[in-house]
């Protein structure tokens, strides 16, 4: 397929394209009601009789619980009920991948922001104020915040505070190269800062269970976590899905589900909670901060040999997904490079720092500013260009990771970064006043023409797609066909993946059908799994292809038979049905005849292995990678950073919405630009430091830079449906290594912490 060299998209033939099916820039189904503001989301929700929630939250990173009184709280106006750590029936322990973080802290809270109570009330300034009476005893402890002590600190948890240790040995582990770089790294907290704050309605159900309505991401495991928690069976919980407003990590933390359902069966009312976005940076998870050392062995014309290097990540208070964070971390510490022998010891620990958890690329974002950094070491030392020692080393289809697994899928390393190396560089800015808005730190900066620099740097990335380590990915879907018109029932949960929209044209294209649905998802359908990892492009998508191929042949065979035919001489063209020889054509809806049609189907990958004692396995599905290329202007005298542009090629199987796929890099990329500029969500001593979106810096559209997508390349990975991979979550990887090697090359300095700061981009004198 073609494409146009400055977006990537698929170049459009000279006759008018398809309608509908799949490779074409279908709009959202839900487009229209987004932009008009009438999509329903959990803040949005309303109930008779409804109450508003409210949770106390510790206003100390680590502290002795001495006593909790409520009773002034209680006798508040208007105030229903109040539950602490003593009113849960059920668990009082939950979490996404191992339960250890308490429903409401009772002895000890281990962060800033831990729960330790929740209030319902008749009015959401009662409840907060009610929140505010209850009187809390605290012996404030040691904050335990650096990870390096937290080793031989005392324990913060029964389990300990080594979360995991994987000890990665691949090849020869004396093997030394002729050319040798060091570094230390470092890159800070990102925080997935949603669009919408956490919200979410629980409402009783006469059976004394409970429903709860929420932006969801993984509803059948906040289920079964919450059925624990209530002390009741998985079947008398149930979770609507509401609209999700985005979501690039974890969008719905537990935290916020479990004491709105024991809030609603204490009062026999529905309890809703809308959180302030100072609690929304409270209660979810943020990227793990990291340290990591690095060596890397090259010979005398920058092959790489051995690379060795430590890793730790900072899990605050409790697991979450940090022990697959790591596992990421560990597998791709050398990046997509060829490395015959490697030395990689990785760590998780638990501090008393915010929770941290699962945000887009996790753990392979961290090593990939890394690696990436050393890379560019590298060619300093030799005399190489950087885009030169990189395309000496890349990885190719049939080469093995240091995990010991041989990469089968596709993988055009090479191609991608020659697209980007060969792509045209941005025009200099014109030193004329008139232009000085083009200066780094805007029109109101305070820097001189003079003193910019402009630098050019590169990044390769990968990502795993579906879960890894043995995780048994499954979906489930089916699609149902009536009066001309076609349902998809899945519980896959859109979060701006486009999944309902991919569903969509799966159906279209299968069955000729044009109105296609997609129904709510709940509880009530079978499960479909985390909405991650690019998930569902892949097992739900797969499931949704597979149900719809099975209603397409009981709607052939019919046919078939009375003709004499095999299903497969038939085919379906924009609502018609015709054989290969011209003697049958009918339509669609006439085939039909007022049956209904229906098929259930499930998608479930190969299977894959947790790593061994030694990080050796065959651990992910499948991989996918990218190539970003960063131009920059650098204040050297104040350090001030402006990306100019961003350029991109990535490798995505096959384009399934180009539209969709161009505006999913394009947000990736931002985002990652983000965690190299200007995200770091500070917490000294372990408190939140600015949680709100002022002292949070996220990028803004006058912030993003020019983006060029110069190539998707299209090469087909077999055992996946359709042949696609993920497409936003390796951007978001690769774009603040790219970044930082960009500044990197315009100041002279090292650039070895994420995100830059100032004095960073300063040159030496």
């Amino acid at each position: 397929m073609s494409h146009d060299t400055a977006t990537g998209i698929p170049a459009q033939a000279d006759a008018e394209p398809a309608p509908h099916g799949l490779g074409v820039s279908l709009p959202l189904a839900e487009a229209r009601a987004k932009t008009e503001g009438t999509f329903p989301y959990a803040a949005d929700l309303w109930a008779e009789g409804l109450l508003w929630a409210a949770v106390l939250r510790s206003p100390h990173a680590h502290a002795r619980v001495v006593s909790i009184d409520t009773r002034q709280a209680a006798r508040m106006p208007g105030v229903h009920a109040i539950v602490t750590h003593e009113d849960v029936p059920g668990v009082g322990l939950h979490g996404r991948y191992g339960a250890d973080r308490p429903v409401f802290a009772s002895e000890v809270v281990r962060h800033h922001g831990e729960p330790l109570a929740a209030v319902a009330a008749d009015h959401p300034d009662t409840a907060r104020m009610a929140a505010a009476a209850i009187m809390v005893e605290y012996e404030v402890l040691p904050a335990q915040t650096d990870p390096e002590e937290a080793f031989t600190a005392e324990p913060l948890h029964p389990d300990g505070n080594v979360v995991r240790h994987i000890p990665l040995r691949h090849g020869d582990q004396e093997a030394t190269g002729e050319t040798v770089v060091e570094g230390v790294y470092r890159i800070g907290r990102q925080d997935p800062a949603p669009v919408g704050a956490e919200a979410g309605l629980a409402v009783p159900r006469p059976d004394g269970g409970v429903e709860l309505y929420a932006a969801s991401t993984d509803p059948h495991a906040d289920r079964d976590r919450a059925a624990a928690v209530y002390g009741l069976d998985p079947e008398r919980v149930k979770v609507v899905v509401t609209g999700v407003p985005g979501a690039t990590a974890d969008r719905e933390d537990p935290g916020f589900l479990l004491p709105l359902g024991l809030l609603a069966m204490r009062t026999g009312c529905p309890v809703k909670l809308a959180a302030t976005r100072e609690e929304s940076f409270l209660g979810h998870a943020h990227r793990h901060p990291t340290l990591l050392r690095y060596r890397h062995h090259a010979d005398a014309e920058g092959r790489l040999v051995r690379v060795e290097a430590q890793i730790l990540m900072d899990c605050g208070a409790y697991t979450d997904s940090s022990r697959e964070s790591l596992a990421a971390a560990v597998a791709f510490a050398c990046g997509p490079y060829v490395v015959p022998h490697a030395t990689i010891d990785g760590w998780a620990v638990r501090t008393n720092n915010p929770p941290a958890g699962h945000v887009r690329g996790e753990g392979a974002l961290q090593v990939c500013a890394a690696y990436e950094a050393q890379m560019d070491k590298l060619a300093k030392k030799l005399g190489l260009e950087p885009a030169e020692v990189r395309a000496r080393n890349v990885l190719a289809t049939g080469d093995v990771l240091p995990t010991g697994q041989t990469v089968t899928c596709p993988a055009p390393v090479a191609e991608l970064l020659q697209a980007v190396q060969d792509f045209p560089l941005p025009a200099l800015p014109k030193d004329t006043p008139e232009e000085e808005w083009l200066l780094p730190g805007g029109p109101e900066g305070a820097g001189e023409p003079g003193a910019v620099r402009r630098g050019v740097g590169y990044g390769l990335g990968m990502v795993h797609m579906l879960g890894a380590e043995g995780a048994d990915e499954v979906s489930t879907a089916t699609v149902r066909v009536q009066d001309g018109r076609a349902t998809v029932i899945c519980a896959a949960v859109e979060t701006g993946q486009g999944f309902t929209t991919l569903a969509r044209q799966i159906v279209q294209e299968t069955l000729g059908i044009d109105e296609v649905a997609v129904a709510p998802v709940d509880t009530d359908q079978p499960p479909a799994g985390p909405s991650c990892h690019s998930r569902h492009t892949w097992v739900s998508a797969g499931a949704v292809e597979r149900a719809a191929k099975m209603v397409r042949t009981q709607l052939l065979q019919p046919l078939a038979h009375q003709f004499g035919m095999s299903t497969e001489l038939l085919q379906i063209t924009d609502g018609k049905i015709t054989s290969y020889d011209g003697v049958l054509s009918t339509t669609v809806t006439e085939a039909m005849d007022g049956k209904e049609l229906w098929a259930t189907a499930q998608c479930r990958p190969h299977p894959t292995e947790p790593l061994d004692g030694a990080g050796q396995g065959d651990a992910f599905v499948g991989l996918v990678f990218c190539a970003v290329r960063a131009v920059v202007d650098v204040d050297v005298e104040i350090g001030s950073v402006r990306v100019v542009e961003l350029a991109v090629a990535q490798d995505v199987g096959r384009v399934l919405n180009p539209a969709q796929i161009a505006a999913r890099i394009e947000a990736g990329l931002t985002q990652g630009l983000g965690a190299a500029l200007t995200e770091n969500l500070r917490a000294p001593q372990g408190v939140l430091r600015h949680p709100d979106l002022t002292g949070y810096a996220l990028p803004t559209a006058l912030d993003a830079p020019d983006i060029r997508i110069v190539r998707l390349v299209e090469e087909r990975d077999v055992v996946a449906p359709f042949g696609a991979k993920a497409a936003s979550a390796v951007p978001v990887v690769t774009a603040p290594a790219a970044v930082a090697s960009a500044v990197r090359a315009a100041s002279g300095r090292p650039v070895n912490r994420l995100p830059i700061r100032p004095q960073a981009a300063v040159a030496q004198s």
